[in-house]
Formats: C-alpha cells, sequence, structure tokens
C-alpha cells in the first residue's frame, strides 16, 4: 500500500503521523482513504474534484501534474508538497 507523507501544515488532523499507509490506486483515492481516516484532510487538499491551489504532489520523488488521476503502485510514496512562490 502506498505510503503517504504528511505535511506539517496537515499532521493536526492525523493527530501528529508524520506518514501514513493506505490503499489507493491513485492520488483521488488515497486522499479519499485519509478522508476516512482523518476527517478534514480532503478539504485542505482539494477543492471539488482537484488539488487545491497551491499544492503540489510528489510520486516516487518525481513532481507531477496529473492531479488526482496520477496512477500510483503499492509500493508508492506520495508527498503534498506547498508550492513555493517568489520573486
Amino acid at each position: 500500500m502506498p505510503v503517504v507523507f504528511i505535511p506539517k501544515a496537515l499532521r493536526e488532523l492525523t493527530a501528529g503521523a508524520t506518514e501514513v499507509i493506505v490503499e489507493g490506486a491513485s492520488v483521488g483515492e488515497v486522499i479519499d482513504a485519509l478522508e476516512t481516516r482523518f476527517p478534514g484532510v480532503r478539504s485542505q487538499l482539494c477543492r471539488g474534484d482537484s488539488l487545491a491551489p497551491g499544492i503540489q504532489i510528489s510520486v516516487d520523488e518525481r513532481m507531477t501534474i496529473r492531479g488526482l488521476q496520477t496512477k500510483l503502485q503499492p509500493s508508492s510514496e506520495v508527498h503534498f508538497l506547498p508550492m513555493i512562490g517568489g520573486g
């Protein structure tokens, strides 16, 4: 099952857990599993059927633009990262 690394901003919802193992064949399914286990996570990561503005996803050390449809392997590592801007 994929391992999800929980960003610091969401650890309040996960009782401090820094990583969680959940079922899911896609990022969307993983978020649904997280929401079942930790209510409120989905509203922090998504807006409707898309990622929330300012959130990026890294799967197996690669950034992805496929969003919630990104396919996962049972051994995948998923990171939700805040976008960093500057100027």
